[in-house]
């Protein structure tokens, strides 16, 4: 099966998230013939997938999701989304783009390159190879994300098993395939805060406390103060407030709380701990009172300019001429996840200019390429 045969039969699954569809077992079916030993991981009703070939030398894997976001209006979409539509040189479907072109190049790249090698077919329990290769897949990566790739990484890392290189197939490039890899991802760091006041009639100001008033001078400085200068691959940190809220609905009342919600998108420059405890420094400076909730939805990741970055790179140039630019923009991916057992990891996948729209499609004609891609960094990584 080529390519497109691999991702038109993963369309037509409707895996909308948290459900898989029935991807998986499909996927299971393609890896299995090539030795690939499959572990399901599943947990909250959450289908997960771990497939590894060989148990020695260092392990490789490619990361990914079968999930897919909701259609929208089915009638605004040219085409039916779980039916693969080939049109002007596009395939057009739900998840064609984010990600299942991916994980289908993925497939057919392993395929190449242990068939080129003269290997049909190894047991799972090999243990000849200096080099083991695996896959590790979820359904819920749109959605919550509870219950997908965080509870894998936490079974590998409950038994000691490492990954050395992953390859996250998210849709990364801008224009046209291979412009842009992502080596990182920025954390997210959010908060709810609550500012007390005394609530009361607008027409005796001496018996209230507005806690609007109170905190706008510290809301000021948080959104002036600068949090870190990034460095040589992130952004400065940005604070960004989300959400304000105050008052009853009554023009006449003073509200006794004023609640704001506000997030911080940080580099590896900045820790958790140090933006908590510059926020706290700051509101106390003010003399507020207040209470605080704190969740951490991400933390940042990076992986340095090096040996899979360059190998990526090579790989990009040497299949369609495209000079890759390092990028660490947008927003989370389970990469969050994977960093905490994996040292080097980058996000690279199709262009990703329709992603979670209307008609959501990817270039037939980038899809070989893509397959070509990842099996030339898979076989330069490889140890010999």
């Amino acid at each position: 099966m080529t390519v497109l045969d691999k991702v038109q039969a993963l369309i037509a699954r409707p895996s909308v998230t948290p459900a898989d569809a029935g991807c998986l077992d499909l996927i299971a079916s393609w890896l299995t013939p090539l030795g690939f030993g499959i572990e399901r991981i599943d947990a909250g009703g959450v289908s997960n997938l771990w497939a590894r070939r060989g148990k020695s030398g260092r392990l490789i894997c490619f990361a990914g999701h079968t999930d897919v976001v909701p259609t929208g209006p089915l009638e605004q979409w040219t085409s039916p989304p779980f039916e693969a539509t080939i049109r002007d040189g596009f395939l057009y479907g739900r998840g064609a783009a984010d990600m299942k072109s991916s994980i289908a190049a993925a497939v057919v790249a392993m395929e190449n390159l242990i068939h080129r090698r003269g290997v049909s077919a190894v047991p799972p329990g090999d243990t000849a190879s200096h080099n083991s290769l695996a896959f590790l897949l979820t359904s819920d990566e749109e959605g919550d994300a509870i219950d997908g790739t965080v509870r894998v990484v936490e079974a590998l890392k409950a038994r000691g098993e490492v990954i050395d290189i992953c390859i996250v197939g998210e849709p990364t490039c801008v224009s046209r395939l291979g412009d842009t890899m992502k080596n990182g991802r920025r954390g997210s760091l959010s908060a709810k805060l609550t500012i007390r006041g005394v609530q009361g009639h607008v027409a005796y100001p001496e018996q209230v406390k507005n806690p609007v008033h109170l905190a706008a001078p510290a809301l000021a400085e948080l959104a002036a103060t600068t949090w870190d200068a990034g460095n040589d691959y992130f952004p400065p940190t940005s604070f960004q407030i989300s959400n304000a809220h105050a008052g009853t609905g009554a023009g006449n009342v003073v509200p006794g709380s004023f609640v704001i919600d506000f997030n911080f998108r940080f580099s590896t420059a900045s820790s958790v701990d140090g933006l908590q405890d510059r926020v706290h420094q700051l509101l106390d400076r003010h003399r507020l009172e207040y209470d605080i909730a704190w969740t951490l939805g991400a933390k940042p990741f990076l992986t340095p300019r090096g040996e899979l970055c360059e190998a990526l790179a090579a790989a990009v140039a040497a299949t369609n001429g495209v000079a890759a630019q390092l990028s660490t923009t947008g927003g989370t991916s389970d990469g969050r996840f994977i960093a905490d057992i994996c040292p080097q990891l980058v996000e690279f996948g199709p262009v990703n200019a329709s992603i979670h729209k209307l008609d959501e499609c990817i270039a037939v004609a980038d899809l070989e390429p893509l397959a070509k891609i990842y099996e030339l960094t898979f076989e330069k990584l490889l140890s010999p």
